[in-house]
Order: structure tokens, then sequence, then C-alpha cells
């Protein structure tokens, strides 16, 4: 799969702008707040139906304007696909494939296989379980649209059930039937969603560690573990005991909603253990790895972004990570980059066809 041509319209830093894409290698290159990090997220934007950096649509258009359009040409299995995504204050986000606007965005999800590598992923060390639960559930949707269904109906009974927990802290009321009526549907949509992100996990985890132990200086023991209360009890005997908490704190405690991926270095805590370097290799590994499960589930070839990832590691795992990257195992690569001349340096030594476009003050 092949980004051809993008064009931006009040994105963010971008009043109007237009790109021609290379097929293999485009580095996008300037300095800091120039918006080189925008255009990456506007392709994202393209895939994902949302911007990686800022969930808040409407923070997206640029200042003083009513919108922003970000349209796409793409290269899919020898077709031309158009993907435009649009948004009008006062008016909902749309997404349109060739001219047809999708009914909802999980629709669209998973047709454009997509990895962003970004700074912004240290969060999924330092920040709590939602967000590494968010990357698990975004991976596999891309893949499984049943599996994506499931997730939104278990939300959906998830809110119903803790609506339901404060209506009986308010009224000081009680009614065990229409509580066993969410639990048993909490349980029909969860236990094949603690299946699939198991079984998930266990597929990623020695493709990231291949990829580790290719970029990491030193050979560290590093693992993935998922951590779910599935693993010890079902959901009906969780909620059974955790009813008396739940009615307390007016909300479900137990459940798939609480799983977590945790990031082990030498068998303890990643976020507490790992040197800065340790975890940026952590990191990139697994978006690399999340790029391999894409690649062979959707088979296509996803197109990964680079953001400013240069600048954060050292010149030795920079080269090794292009070496990897310059496989035919890899597609179209975008690279954001502060220094022209380093990052020309660098892909020049993949044999690679590819393209500097350098982002100036307009």
């Amino acid at each position: 799969m092949i980004l051809e041509k993008l064009s931006l319209i009040h994105y963010k830093s971008f009043e109007e702008k237009q790109f021609t894409f290379d097929a293999k290698i485009n580095c996008l290159v300037g300095a800091n707040g120039i918006g080189k990090t925008n255009v990456l997220d506007a392709i994202y934007h393209l895939a994902y139906g949302k911007s990686y950096f800022n969930p808040q649509s409407l923070q997206n258009i640029q200042h003083g304007k009513e919108f922003f359009v970000i349209d796409g040409i793409f290269q899919r299995d020898h077709r031309t696909e158009n993907i435009v995504c649009s948004l009008k204050k006062g008016q909902k986000k749309i997404i349109k494939r060739n001219g047809k606007i999708y009914d909802k965005f999980s629709e669209h999800l998973g047709f454009l296989p997509l990895v962003m590598i970004s700074p912004m992923d240290q969060d999924l060390i330092s920040e709590g379980s939602e967000t590494r639960r968010k990357f698990l559930d975004l991976v596999i949707s891309n893949t499984d649209s049943v599996y994506l269904h499931q997730l939104i109906q278990y939300q959906k009974v998830l809110s119903q059930r803790n609506a339901l927990l404060k209506f009986f802290a308010l009224n000081r009321t009680f009614d065990a039937t229409t509580l066993e009526i969410y639990n048993a549907q909490l349980s029909e949509l969860g236990v094949p969603i603690f299946q699939k992100r198991k079984e998930f996990v266990q597929i990623l985890t020695p493709i990231f560690l291949d990829f580790y132990y290719h970029i990491a200086p030193n050979k560290e023991q590093v693992s993935l573990e998922y951590v779910s209360d599935l693993n010890e009890n079902s959901i009906e005997t969780l909620l059974e005991e955790s009813l008396p908490k739940d009615k307390l704190l007016q909300y479900t405690s137990k459940g798939i909603h609480k799983d977590d991926l945790e990031f082990l270095i030498e068998g303890h805590p990643l976020k507490k253990f790992g040197s800065q370097g340790q975890q940026k290799t952590f990191l990139i590994a697994l978006k690399l790895a999340q790029f391999s499960f894409l690649k062979k589930e959707c088979q296509h070839l996803p197109i990964l972004l680079f953001d400013d990832i240069f600048d954060k590691l050292d010149a030795e795992r920079v080269q090794t990570i292009l070496d990897l990257v310059n496989q035919d195992t890899f597609g179209q690569l975008f690279i954001s980059d502060t220094h022209p001349e380093r990052t020309e340096e660098i892909v020049k030594k993949t044999r690679q066809s590819y393209q500097m476009i350098a982002l100036n003050k307009s």
C-alpha cells in the first residue's frame, strides 16, 4: 500500500498544502514547530479517523478556521483509493472512501494498515493500564471486525451496569434481577475479548523479542505479560465477589476493562527499572512487532511513520533500525527530523529511493 498524494486544508498549522510522495522513503525535514509531525498525524488520521496526538477533533482545525480537510490518494491492490477525512465545527466528522461516506468509522478501521512510532509512545510506559489496553484493542481491531463489535458492545453494557449501580446508590434500592442480566451480557462479550487478547499477546511476544534483540546493544531479558482478572476466575465469579465493593464505588471494579499489558525487564517493571535507552528500544521493538502482525493479518505492507526518533536514539541503534527497515519486508516509510544532512546520510545507506521534503515557515 502506497500513499501517493496528500492534500491538507486548515489542518493544524497548515492553511493549504499539497504533497507528492516517493513509494519508498519520505523524509520531512525542518525546524521544530514547522509542521513535520502534523503531516504524519494527517496520514495517521486518514487510517484511523482520529489524530494520534490530539483526540479533541475540533482542536485539529487550524486556529480561526471553521473546518479541516485531509485528502489522500493511495495505491492498494493495484487500485487507486481516495480517502478523505473532514470536520466542520458543529457537525460530525466524515470519512469518505472514493466519494462514499462511511456510516460508521469502525467500517474503515483496518483498510489502511499503518504504524506510528513517536516519542509520544512513552505514554505506553508512563501512563496507566487504560493506555496499554487501547494499544491492544486498536491493533486487534485492525484485523478482527468481530472483536471490534464485541468491544463496542461490552463498553455499552458496562456503562449501563455502572449507571444502574449509581441508581441503586442514589435511590437506596437494589434489583438483583436486572443486575444479573448485565452480568450475563458482560460474561458473554468479555470471554471472547479476553481470549483474543491472550492469543494476540502470545503471537506478538516472540516477534517483539526478535526485534528487541536486534536493536538492543545489551541483551537484557525483556518480556510482555498479559494481566487479567480472568486468568484467575470467571467473569460471573468476579462480578459476584466484587458486588459489595461495586455498590460502594458505584462502578464495576472487575472485568476485562481492567486488563493490562505489563512491560518487564529482567523480571521487573520497565517503568521503574529500565533506562531511557532501554525504554525507547522496548517501544520501538513493540511497534515494529505491531507492524509485522498487521502485515501478516492484513496481507498488505503497512505504512510506517517515524516521528523524530533519530534525536532520541544513538547512532548505532538508528542504523540497526534502518537496516531492518531496508529489508523487503517493509514498504513505504515516512521520517521526520530536524537535521536534513543527518537524515539524508542515514537514508542513503538503505540504497532505496527516497525524497527529501523541506518544510519552511510560510
